[in-house]
C-alpha cells in the first residue's frame, strides 16, 4: 500500500476534513450519554420541565450538528476515495500499456483485467469507509472508556478489561484472513480467465459441442473460488458474534455492579445509563469497526496485487533520447543470424534466421502453421527482441530508435481485424490523428473498401463494437485501409488476407503497387497467390528459413515451397 499512498497526495486536503469532520462528529455523540443523566438526575428527578426541555433541545442540536458533520464526511471521504481509485486506475492502465507482450503473456490478460477493475474497486471501498471510520471508531471507544473514568472509576474499569480483549478478537481475525483474500483474488482471477475464454471462443466451442464439458470445468474453478470464499467468511463471521459475546457480558458486568454503587450512594441512576450508553455506543462501534477491518484486509490485498503489476519493470526498454535517424537508403529491414524462443529455456520458435528486404520492395513469408511467420513479424516490430543475433531497420539496430520513432516507422495490419466503436472515420484516424479526408478516402479505395461504403455514410458509417455490423473481409480491409492511413514508409500485413476472396486480394495487391509504391511491404501468407509477385519469398518451416527467393526460383530450389504451391494451385483446377 505504500506505493500507492503517493496518489492521494493531490487530495490531502480532502483526507484529512474527512476524518476531521467524522472526529467532530464522534466529540458530539460522546457528550450525548452526559446529558441523558442530567436529563434523569435532574430533569426528571427534580421534576424540572424547563431543564428537561432545554437538555432535550440541546440533545436535538447535537444529532443535527453531528448529522451535518457526517454529511460532510462522507462527502470528503467519497471525493478522495474516488479521484484516488480513478488516479490508481489511469497509472495501472498507463504501465500495462508499457509492458511488452512477453510481460503480458507471463502475467495473463484475466489477472490484469481483474486488478484493474476488481482489484481497484476494492481498494476504493476500503479508502472511503478507512476516511470515515478509522479514526472515528478507535474514539469513540477510548472516549467512552475515558468518559467512564470521569463517571466512575470503579465501574470504568469493566471497559478497561473488555476493549484489550475485543482488540485482540479484531487482530486475530486481521491476520488470519489477509493472506486469505489474497488467494481469493488469485482464484477470481481463474474465474475470469475461463470466463473470457468462452466468450471469445464461444463459436469453436459450440462447433465442437463442448459445452457441457465447459460448464463442468467452469463449475470447477467456481466451485474453489466458492468454497474459499467460504472459508475465509466463516473466519471473518465470528468478529460480530464474539464482540456481542464480550460486548454484553460486559454490560451485564456494568448494570450488575452499577447497581451495587447505586445502592451504596457512589453513583447516580442517570450516571449508570450514562455507563450502559458508552457500553451501547463501543458495541456499535466495533461491529463498525470489524466490518471496516474486514473491508481494509480485502483493501490492503486488492493493493498488494496492484502493486505488484506497478513493480514489473517493461523487459523491453526503449532508447528515448536517441536521435538516431533512419537511413533511407539502406535496406528497410535485415534479419541476420536470429534466433528466439517465446520462453527462457525453451524451444526456439525462430533458429538462425538471415534475410534482407530492400526499400520499396513487396515481400512475401510464407510456411505453414507454427512454422514462425507471425514471430518474424513481431520481431520485425519490435513485439519481442530477439534472443540472439541482430534485427535493422533502415540499416541501423532496432533497438537503438525510441519508441514514438519506431512506431512512425511501422504500421501494421494484424492477423485479427479489431475495430473500434464509432464511425469509419474514427477507425481510420487511429491510424493517424490528424489525417485529411482525401488521405482516408486513397486508403479506403486501395483497400478494396469504397465500394460497399459508397453505399452506406462513407467516412461517417457507424461502427459497432468490434465491427460486427461489418463483415470478416471486410473487416479485414477496413483494417488494412487503417494501417495505409499512417503512411509508414514499412507496412506488414499480417496474414491480413485470410478472408478475402481472390479477386478481392489480387485487386487489393494491384492496388497498393499502384497507390503506394514507395512503402516496403511485408506480406504474411498462408496463400501462394497472395506473394506471388513478391520481390523476395521467406519460406519457413518449424522456425527454420528453407527458401529465400522469387517465387519461379523457390519452385526449383524449395520443396516445401514447391509442396505449398502445388497443393493451393492443384485445388483451384
Amino acid at each position: 500500500m505504500k506505493k500507492l499512498l503517493p496518489f492521494l497526495k493531490p487530495y490531502t486536503k480532502e483526507s484529512i476534513l474527512g476524518p476531521l469532520f467524522k472526529l467532530l462528529e464522534a466529540g458530539l455523540e460522546l457528550f450525548i450519554p452526559l446529558v441523558i443523566a442530567d436529563i434523569i438526575d435532574i430533569g426528571i428527578a427534580t421534576g424540572d420541565k424547563g431543564y428537561l426541555y432545554s437538555h432535550f433541545a440541546l440533545m436535538i442540536g447535537l444529532g443535527f450538528l453531528g448529522l451535518i458533520c457526517s454529511i460532510t464526511a462522507q462527502y470528503f471521504a467519497a471525493k478522495a476515495s474516488v479521484m484516488f481509485s480513478g488516479a490508481v486506475r489511469s497509472r495501472l492502465f498507463a504501465h500495462i500499456e508499457t509492458l511488452s507482450d512477453k510481460d503480458v503473456d507471463t502475467l495473463g490478460t484475466s489477472t490484469l483485467i481483474t486488478r484493474i477493475s476488481g482489484d481497484i474497486n476494492q481498494i476504493q471501498s476500503a479508502m472511503n469507509l478507512g476516511l470515515r471510520l478509522l479514526l472515528r471508531s478507535p474514539f469513540i471507544v477510548f472516549g467512552a472508556m475515558v468518559m467512564a473514568f470521569t463517571i466512575d472509576v470503579q465501574s470504568a474499569l469493566i471497559f478497561a478489561i473488555v476493549i484489550p480483549v475485543l482488540s485482540v478478537i479484531v487482530f486475530f481475525i486481521i491476520l488470519t484472513t489477509k493472506s486469505l483474500y489474497k488467494k481469493v483474488q488469485g482464484r477470481l482471477d481463474n474465474v475470469t480467465k475461463a470466463a473470457r475464454e468462452n466468450l471469445s471462443g464461444v463459436r469453436v466451442i459450440r462447433a465442437f459441442r463442448r459445452e457441457s464439458m465447459e460448464k463442468e470445468d467452469f463449475g470447477v474453478l467456481h466451485e474453489e473460488l466458492t468454497s474459499l470464499q467460504l472459508f475465509v467468511g466463516k473466519i471473518s463471521a465470528l468478529l460480530n458474534p464474539l464482540t456481542f459475546i464480550v460486548i454484553n457480558c460486559g454490560l451485564l458486568v456494568l448494570i450488575y455492579v452499577g447497581a451495587i454503587r447505586v445502592d451504596s450512594g457512589a453513583i447516580t441512576q442517570g450516571q449508570v445509563v450514562a455507563l450502559v450508553n458508552y457500553m451501547g455506543q463501543i458495541l456499535v462501534e466495533l461491529v463498525k469497526l470489524a466490518n471496516l477491518i474486514i473491508t481494509i484486509t480485502k483493501g490492503l490485498a486488492s493493493a498488494d496485487r496492484v502493486e505488484s503489476v506497478l513493480e514489473i519493470k517493461p523487459s523491453l526498454v526503449f532508447n528515448e533520447n536517441s536521435e538516431k535517424p533512419a537511413n533511407m537508403s539502406a535496406p528497410a529491414a535485415e534479419f541476420e543470424n536470429v534466433s528466439f524462443a517465446y520462453n527462457e529455456g525453451g524451444e526456439e520458435a525462430l533458429t538462425d534466421i538471415s534475410f534482407s528486404a530492400d526499400a520499396g520492395g513487396l515481400y512475401g513469408i510464407i510456411g505453414g502453421t507454427g512454422s514462425g511467420k507471425t514471430t518474424v513479424i513481431n520481431l520485425l516490430m519490435r513485439a519481442y527482441d530477439a534472443g540472439k543475433g541482430v534485427v535493422r531497420l533502415f540499416g541501423n539496430d532496432i533497438r537503438t530508435y525510441s519508441y514514438a520513432d519506431l512506431k512512425k516507422m511501422i504500421s501494421v495490419v494484424p492477423q485479427k481485424a479489431v475495430l473500434f466503436k464509432g464511425t469509419v472515420r474514427d477507425n481510420l484516424k487511429v491510424g493517424r490523428e490528424d489525417a485529411t479526408d482525401e488521405e482516408m478516402i486513397k486508403a479506403l479505395k486501395a483497400s478494396q473498401s469504397y465500394d460497399f461504403l459508397k453505399e452506406k455514410d462513407m467516412l461517417d458509417t457507424a461502427v459497432d463494437e468490434g465491427g460486427r455490423n461489418f463483415s470478416g473481409g471486410q473487416r479485414q480491409r477496413l483494417s488494412i485501409a487503417r494501417a495505409l492511413v499512417k503512411n509508414a514508409p514499412v507496412l506488414i500485413l499480417d496474414d491480413s488476407f485470410s478472408a478475402l476472396d481472390y479477386a478481392t486480394d489480387a485487386a487489393l495487391r494491384k492496388s497498393l503497387k499502384e497507390m503506394y509504391a514507395g512503402v516496403t511491404a511485408f506480406v504474411v501468407s498462408q496463400r501462394a497467390s497472395s506473394i506471388l509477385e513478391a520481390d523476395k519469398i521467406l519460406v519457413l518451416d518449424d522456425g527454420s528459413a528453407v527458401g529465400l527467393g522469387k517465387s519461379e526460383e523457390l519452385l526449383k530450389t524449395c520443396d516445401v515451397y514447391k509442396e505449398i504451391y502445388e497443393t493451393q494451385f492443384g485445388e483451384e483446377k
